[in-house]
């Protein structure tokens, strides 16, 4: 077997490690619904209803993933806007009847991030969840990464290795200073977008206008609105018989990815990543950039000019750039086997026995990439290219409607049989006053 098989062999032996299995959507179940039993008993929240959002709702998490839960306070069927202050305060009541419950355990209240949330550890496999109040957009934008997920599986393969490896070598933590979770998905969307031949589309071609925007109104009519431009656009993108297609394999993907950010230190002074135009984007010449002193950009596409990486220092960049040359260095070396690539991608503790004995095997290096000696010279920098933003053959994508236009039943018809994928992430059913319970696809 070529050393190109036997690395990607390892990938797929660390993805069935890793993706979750139906007893691991069967926990989160459990755990939404302890949420929803202790928001019954708070008071102010009555009426509210407990709903996913983030990686759960995208299918992009792992065994270990953290669970995002949002408290949705209605105000009849419009999407509600909860000033900061009483989100604070919702969120310090719900604390109280969630520690009374005796099944969380390391709860705190984090006031001082962008927006206020819980972050607390349930005992049923020490999932960590971080709860919200009212962050319908944030669902919005977890439905369309599941879309766009449905264009090409080795999206989510790619962004459940770059997670796993994120955290094995400790810099997948907003907190400290590192990279979220959020914030390395687009790295990998982006990273999509702008190998050649590009895999997936700049986002503009397939919701071109402003989401945080349009996601305003009578909460149902504006989620159509949304899936419908976005059905008939991917499946614009799909369909297109002059795109050239892209037959990398993870490995492939994988070596390119951390390749591409290599020198990400250096770059990040001057340019930024911006996924809603496929391509890297002067700071110089985006003015939301440059009234702000960021260390890095990766703009949330979904709500711009958010910053996603915004919590990133100096120390970090340069030890997350290591990270990657590290990396690309270990993957690209002749010297690569098994052995290497499980210590670098997974946390020893995650490896079953089998893959465990083929690490510590006599002669196998067993440490990882040494990021802080990583070389300092710059990797190759590699797929610059813009990717499909000036692609003549690529029709205008459609524009999303506004509410005051005639709905047009016959395109969304058409937009969502001729697209399998744009089923919803996690199918819900109504129960409890409107309450949605989250089930998982079927396997």
């Amino acid at each position: 077997m070529s050393s190109h098989s036997q690395m990607e062999q390892a990938l797929q032996n660390i993805l069935s490690k890793i993706k979750p299995e139906r007893e691991d959507w069967a926990v989160r179940f459990d755990i939404i619904n302890d949420v929803r039993d202790a928001v019954q008993t708070v008071e102010s929240l009555r009426g509210a209803t407990v709903e996913p959002f983030g990686s759960f709702v995208s299918e992009l998490f792992s065994k270990w993933g953290d669970l995002d839960i949002s408290v949705e306070i209605h105000t009849y069927s419009h999407i509600s806007h909860t000033a900061r202050k009483q989100k604070e305060s919702l969120l310090a009541d719900l604390l109280g009847a969630l520690r009374s419950k005796g099944t969380w355990r390391k709860l705190r209240l984090i006031s001082n991030a962008r927006v206020p949330f819980l972050k607390l550890e349930h005992h049923l496999q020490r999932i960590t969840c971080d709860i919200s109040v009212t962050n319908l957009l944030g669902q919005m934008k977890a439905k369309l990464l599941f879309w766009i997920t449905g264009i090409d599986e080795r999206f989510r393969d790619i962004v459940l290795l770059v997670k796993e490896w994120a955290i094995a070598l400790d810099i997948n933590e907003a907190e400290s200073g590192t990279l979220n979770s959020y914030c390395l998905t687009l790295m990998v969307l982006f990273h999509f977008q702008t190998c050649v031949p590009a895999i997936l589309p700049p986002l503009k071609e397939i919701y071109p206008g402003d989401l945080a925007h349009d996601f305003s109104g009578v909460r149902a009519d504006a989620e159509r609105k949304i899936e419908e431009t976005c059905a008939v656009n991917i499946n614009r993108f799909k369909l297109d018989r002059s795109r050239r297609i892209n037959r990398s394999s993870l490995f492939g993907l994988l070596i390119s990815f951390f390749a591409k950010f290599s020198d990400i230190d250096g770059r990040a002074s001057a340019q930024g990543i911006n996924p809603y135009s496929g391509c890297w984007e002067d700071i110089g010449n985006n003015m939301a950039w440059l009234s702000r002193t960021f260390v890095l950009y990766v703009e949330d596409p979904f709500e711009q000019p958010v910053n996603t990486a915004r919590a990133i220092t100096n120390n970090h960049l340069t030890r997350m750039a290591d990270a990657f040359r590290a990396t690309h260095n270990m993957l690209a070396s002749k010297d690569r086997n098994q052995a290497t690539l499980y210590a670098t991608l997974i946390r020893r503790d995650r490896l079953p026995p089998e893959q465990s004995l083929v690490r510590n095997k006599p002669g196998n290096n067993r440490s990882r990439p040494q990021i802080n000696r990583a070389s300092s010279s710059s990797s190759q920098s590699q797929t610059r290219n813009n990717g499909r933003s000036n692609n003549e053959n690529m029709n205008r994508p459609v524009q999303p409607r506004h509410h005051n236009q005639a709905r047009q039943s016959q395109t969304r018809n058409n937009g969502r049989s001729n697209n399998e994928n744009m089923s919803r992430p996690v199918q819900p059913r109504h129960h409890n006053q409107a309450q949605q319970i989250w089930r998982p696809k079927s396997s």
